[in-house]
């Protein structure tokens, strides 16, 4: 009986007879060959084909690339900002220190006239150049940039102080100037308020002010003004022992105490030399002012 075989079922006989072959031949291969035909099999089944995922990709990059595109905006009109109220501070600074040197001026002769003007010019400070701070911080979160213009704002306390004491006799405390302030201040905006640390620092910052002018009244023989300036400054120093250690940002704290506490032993020490040896001062009116400065065992610039 012959057999006939189709197309088809020839195809998968040699199929079949191929597979077999190939299996006898991978039995009858050394072990190291067989691992490793194992492997290259395992690899190429494990290759993943290319796969392309739709994503939002576009929107996603175009609204980050908008974020960083304000905020780029709002860190170039900070910066800006704060180029301008430093600035502002600086030129509050200035004019500060020329009132306190016009304070220094005084005499005998000359006291009311030369308390006038230096009223006259503390105004113009508040008048031009804090004006122009508080027009640059109103209306914003001006504590950011308390470190620009900090420095001003201490010196403008120091002359503003300083020239009350002299008038008065009496210390311009916070709510006094911040009310000073106000008229600046647009009603319908936050109003820039002098913070308590930078009126504290002022402050400290003044009594250097008030050993120079001690000194002064002693050698122009107004030892009794310059005993009223020593009280005074006694008493601010003992407050602000109290104070000073319970204060956040002590660090500058610390070195104007101790500089505070220099000017205080220095005014005492040139009224204590004017009472024990007051005949040899009683002429000292009539020296020139850096004598008078050395017999009192001062520098004109301490």
């Amino acid at each position: 009986m012959e057999i006939v075989f189709g197309s088809a079922s020839r195809q998968m006989l040699y199929s079949w007879a191929s597979l077999h072959l190939h299996r006898q031949l991978f039995l009858m291969a050394p072990k190291s060959h067989r691992i490793r035909q194992l492997a290259d099999s395992t690899m190429q089944g494990a290759v993943k084909k290319p796969r392309s995922i739709a994503t939002e990709s576009a929107p996603t990059s175009s609204s980050m690339k908008d974020s960083f595109s304000r905020y780029a905006e709002y860190l170039n009109q900070f910066n800006d900002k704060r180029e301008r109220v430093v600035k502002a501070s600086r030129d509050i600074t200035i004019n500060s220190k020329k009132v306190i040197f016009q304070v220094h001026r005084i005499s005998k002769n000359n006291k009311d006239e030369v308390l006038q003007k230096a009223e006259k010019d503390l105004s113009a400070v508040k008048d031009q150049y804090i004006a122009r701070l508080v027009n640059e911080l109103q209306g914003t979160d001006f504590w950011k940039l308390r470190r620009a213009y900090s420095p001003g704002v201490q010196e403008y306390v120091e002359a503003a102080t300083l020239c009350k004491f002299c008038t008065s006799g009496t210390l311009l405390n916070l709510e006094e100037i911040n009310s000073l302030l106000l008229p600046l201040s647009d009603p319908s905006l936050e109003p820039l308020q002098i913070n308590i640390l930078d009126y504290i620092l002022g402050l400290a910052d003044l009594t250097g002010e008030l050993m120079r002018l001690a000194i002064g009244r002693i050698s122009d023989g107004e030892i009794e003004y310059a005993e009223k300036i020593c009280r005074f400054v006694r008493e601010i120093y003992r407050e602000l022992t109290l104070l000073a250690p319970k204060m956040d940002e002590s660090w500058d704290m610390k070195s104007k105490m101790d500089v505070m506490l220099q000017s205080v032993m220095k005014i005492e020490n040139a009224c204590f030399s004017v009472h024990v040896r007051g005949s040899e001062y009683t002429s000292l009116s009539g020296m020139e002012e850096d004598t008078s400065y050395a017999l009192l065992g001062v520098s004109e610039f301490d």
